[in-house]
């Protein structure tokens, strides 16, 4: 009852029916953000596309000028000089064949992000079904199967997302935390839609960007004036 009398407190600070410019729909979402964690400030981005069609479909990733509050731990599945540069590089798991098998028998999963070296991935794609419902198989696309593996290591720690269409055209990103302010938070979110409207398929007719909405974990959603796209 206590969040749901939260909820509704929130919702009369602004009108949902309305949107706002950038900096005090990001003040809404903070002020509207009452849980006594530290929300996560999430980004949802409808766009004018038709997710069904492998033309239209809009995907990549962007390290966020400020990260995103939170550290992510990493697996990296090589051998010799690979498994030793991802050690170097801060990686929180190395491992190779016995790893995969601990995955497998154990259903061990303590970890936030999956990468592998291109010649390990007939190994890893043994346990896809496994790895895929959750999100967590290693993709060229999002720069998770690669040889420089030190690199795409330090990335995930600096505060790199993915971001890609859902089956219902929409994009869902966290951007920050609560604690981050308002200043941050426009900053990630001005990166992240930048590279969303670049990534528009040549393919898309129409109005590309149809609806931008910002939210806090526990919060209701603001909408966000945004005519770039």
């Amino acid at each position: 009852m206590k969040l749901a009398k939260k909820y509704a407190e929130s919702i009369k600070l602004y009108d949902r029916s309305k949107s706002y410019d950038l900096n005090e729909a990001a003040k809404l979402v903070l002020d509207t953000a009452k849980a006594k964690f530290d929300e996560t400030i999430e980004l949802h981005v409808r766009l004018g596309v038709d997710p069904r069609q492998a033309d239209q479909q809009v995907r990549g990733v962007l390290v966020l000028p400020n990260g995103t509050g939170k550290t992510k731990k990493v697996l990296v599945i090589a051998k010799g000089d690979k498994a030793d540069a991802a050690t170097a590089a801060g990686a929180d798991y190395v491992g190779a064949e016995e790893t995969i098998q601990r995955i497998q028998s154990q259903n061990w999963f303590d970890f936030d992000v999956m990468i592998t070296t291109p010649d390990m991935m007939g190994m890893v794609g043994r346990i896809g079904r496994i790895l895929g419902p959750k999100g967590l198989m290693p993709n060229p696309k999002s720069g998770t199967v690669t040889m420089d593996v030190a690199k795409a290591v330090k990335e995930v720690k600096a505060g790199k997302v993915e971001y890609r269409l859902d089956k219902t055209a929409i994009i869902h990103v966290p951007i920050g935390k609560k604690s981050f302010g308002i200043e941050k938070i426009t900053e990630n979110f001005n990166a992240l839609m930048d590279a969303i409207v670049k990534a528009k398929p040549a393919a898309a007719k129409g109005q590309y960007i149809k609806s931008v909405t910002l939210s806090a974990t526990m919060g209701p959603g603001v909408r966000v004036t945004y005519n770039k796209g």
